[in-house]
């Protein structure tokens, strides 16, 4: 996905449709003035409906379409006749996208699921005609009830990533060359911090057509979680991941302490984040030879499997799928 394109956050006016009025109308026919109520029901509202749809990356498409209005409902009508519903407007959302209520920030619906619809705003209901309250003692009921107001409402839309695998490691780690490296994405690439600035998503391809999604989160620093650097923007995109793969350049002064920060920003972000499945791949890989790579081993994170790999010479890659792809399908 194009840098420039990645949205992951708008602010929406949601505007579902008023309810139609009920009818209050009486039959009329010759040699037959004193007909009984006849009057229909008010026709719904129309909704503001989220509909999940897995083409979608972003949120761009909401970017420039900040108000959603329905329509409103038809009024009853003569000899029972029900108005019609006001037309629903349905908004198409990447999986992973969360809606919240602008002014509280309460979590109002979540969408994770191709083809899943959910009522984002409701429309009001339409009401009753004048026959639903005719009775023994009041045959000729000249009351109707009015349509139900619809809600206006200021929603925040949120994306979250869906992806199996992300990717977790200071800037410059070889997050973004992995990911190149293992399926047809292509982020930029440099020698210098924070060269990725929105995530990136890539699929895996592995053994017997099987694939994976990885996604390459934007370096974490440390402070992330009080917001130094890119800040919480992009933690929020691992929380949706099934598993963390921790990537620390092999150049690294001290990679266990490496390690230790990066799971001390995550743990403070979300303290849940750190019940995921772990991996630790130690990148660059090319740039040791065998007996170095044996004496560093030695002083490795010994909670979590390890793999020394490199992207450009495209060592242990395949034992990193394999490794990822076990991790991903191993029974709890």
């Amino acid at each position: 996905m194009a840098s420039n394109n990645f949205i992951d956050y708008v602010k929406i006016n949601c505007r579902s449709g008023n309810g139609g009025a009920g009818s209050a109308h009486f039959f009329r026919a010759k040699g037959l003035p004193n007909g009984g109520p006849d009057g229909g029901d008010g026709g719904r509202g129309g909704h503001i409906i989220l509909e999940g749809n897995s083409q979608l990356w972003t949120l761009l498409h909401l970017q420039y379409k900040k108000h959603q209005f329905a329509e409103n409902g038809v009024n009853g009508g003569e000899a029972l006749c029900t108005g019609a519903q006001g037309k629903d407007i349905t908004i198409q959302v990447p999986l992973g996208t969360i809606a919240r209520d602008a002014e509280t920030g309460a979590k109002k619906v979540e969408i994770t699921e191709h083809g899943q619809r959910i009522i984002l705003t409701p429309g009001g209901r339409g009401g009753l005609g004048n026959d639903h309250f005719k009775s023994a003692t009041n045959q000729a009921p000249t009351y109707a009830q009015p349509g139900e107001s619809g809600v206006d409402e200021l929603v925040i839309l949120e994306l979250k990533l869906l992806a199996d695998v992300g990717l977790v490691g200071f800037p410059n780690a070889g997050k973004s060359t992995l990911l190149s490296v293992v399926s047809a994405a292509k982020p930029k690439i440099a020698d210098y911090a924070f060269t990725t600035l929105t995530p990136n998503l890539g699929v895996v391809a592995y053994r017997d057509y099987k694939s994976f999604v990885m996604a390459d989160i934007p370096g974490i620093i440390e402070g992330a979680a009080e917001g130094r650097g890119l800040g919480i923007r992009f933690l929020k995109h691992i929380e949706r991941n099934s598993m963390l793969l921790f990537m620390i350049s092999v150049d690294s002064p001290d990679i266990a302490a490496e390690y230790k920060v990066l799971v001390n920003e995550l743990q403070q972000f979300n303290p849940e984040l750190l019940d995921k499945k772990r991996l630790l791949a130690i990148t660059k890989a090319d740039l040791i030879d065998d007996e170095l790579e044996a004496e560093m081993r030695a002083t490795l994170p010994t909670d979590l499997p390890t793999v020394f790999i490199s992207s450009l010479a495209n060592k242990n890659i395949i034992q990193l799928k394999d490794m990822i792809w076990q991790a991903l399908n191993a029974k709890e």
